[in-house]
């Protein structure tokens, strides 16, 4: 759960109960360190009374989110404060899930009003709320973003097999991928636990891509050219050097006749933001050197061999 601040109320003289504009401080912090939200439980904590509560719900300081959640000074939350507010109604052991836990995460966009909480020891249900109930919440599968309890990724990833398509789940996948938050360990992890059973079929497909891409260089070069021999292919010098735009470059595969290079890639060796910036660079510098590229990804020339090899002839044809 979100931390507790300390109490900050001011003292009168004789060391009596806290005078209002304490108590108004300390709900100020508290509510700029939770979106906007409080409970009920924190507001104690910090030395409100239950009189104090109902004289600041009375006097519009607080509005009443949930039993026991309030909005502080409006309703006008934005998703990060309702979606605390739920958690927060949810119990301690409560964390934000599914749906509304990829889109806290960035994974996907959620148009939902409904807010879908993970709450183990919770049993009532709650207006706005779509509880689920697990016997248990693993340690492993619990984290915080940006102040919210939440599922891990990969545990939201499994648990979204269960309520979207599998269209869907796959484009969140390649989302986190792209954020740079996958983590396919963690992913096998949390199937090989037992979740995500009804869209486990598909989680472990993309689980099998990734195992895929992690195909060594010399494995992927190796496929590319049994392809290009048994499609009678002219054979193409390998792993050769070029000098384009005073920089010596290593091609994977080239037809100098044709002033063809062919790049074989693998996503696990250009994932990141340096490797994609020096391919683009490479492809210019090549290209006004006069010869042209193009790029077969490991997907292409295992499933699509057809294609590849068509675009190949296209493009060594005289």
């Amino acid at each position: 759960m979100p931390a507790q601040p300390q109490p900050v109320a001011i003292q009168s003289r004789g060391g009596r109960q806290p005078q209002p504009v304490g108590l108004d401080r300390a709900l100020a912090h508290l509510a700029g360190a939770q979106h906007g939200v409080v409970s009920r439980s924190q507001l104690l904590e910090v030395g409100f009374s239950p009189k104090a509560i109902t004289d600041r719900l009375g006097r519009g300081g607080l509005h009443s989110l949930h039993r026991g959640v309030y909005a502080v000074g409006h309703r006008a939350l934005a998703s990060h404060g309702r979606w605390l507010g739920a958690v927060l109604a949810c119990g301690p052991d409560a964390v934000l899930s599914h749906r509304s836990a990829a889109a806290l995460w960035d994974l996907r966009p959620t148009t939902r009003t409904a807010i879908d909480v993970i709450a183990p020891r919770t049993r009532h249900r709650r207006s706005g709320i779509n509880l689920h109930l697990p016997r248990c919440l693993e340690p492993e599968h619990r984290t915080e973003q940006n102040g919210i309890p939440c599922t891990t990724i990969a545990r939201t990833l499994a648990d979204l097999g269960a309520v979207i398509d599998d269209t869907a789940v796959e484009r969140a996948w390649h989302r986190a991928e792209m954020l740079g938050l996958l983590d396919v360990h963690a992913v096998e992890q949390t199937l090989g636990s037992g979740h995500g059973r009804r869209g486990a079929g598909h989680l472990r497909k993309l689980l099998d891509e990734c195992r895929a891409d992690q195909i060594t260089r010399s494995e992927l070069e190796e496929r590319f050219l049994t392809l290009c021999r048994r499609a009678s292919l002219p054979p193409p010098e390998v792993n050769t050097r070029i000098e384009a735009s005073g920089t010596t470059y290593e091609v994977d595969f080239l037809w100098r006749t044709r002033r063809l290079v062919a790049e074989t890639d693998g996503w696990g060796t250009h994932r990141t933001h340096s490797a994609f910036e020096a391919d683009r660079r490479r492809d210019a510098d090549l290209l006004v050197a006069g010869f042209r590229v193009v790029r077969f990804t490991w997907r292409q020339i295992t499933r699509n061999a057809d294609s590849v090899v068509a675009t190949l002839r296209a493009l060594l044809d005289p």
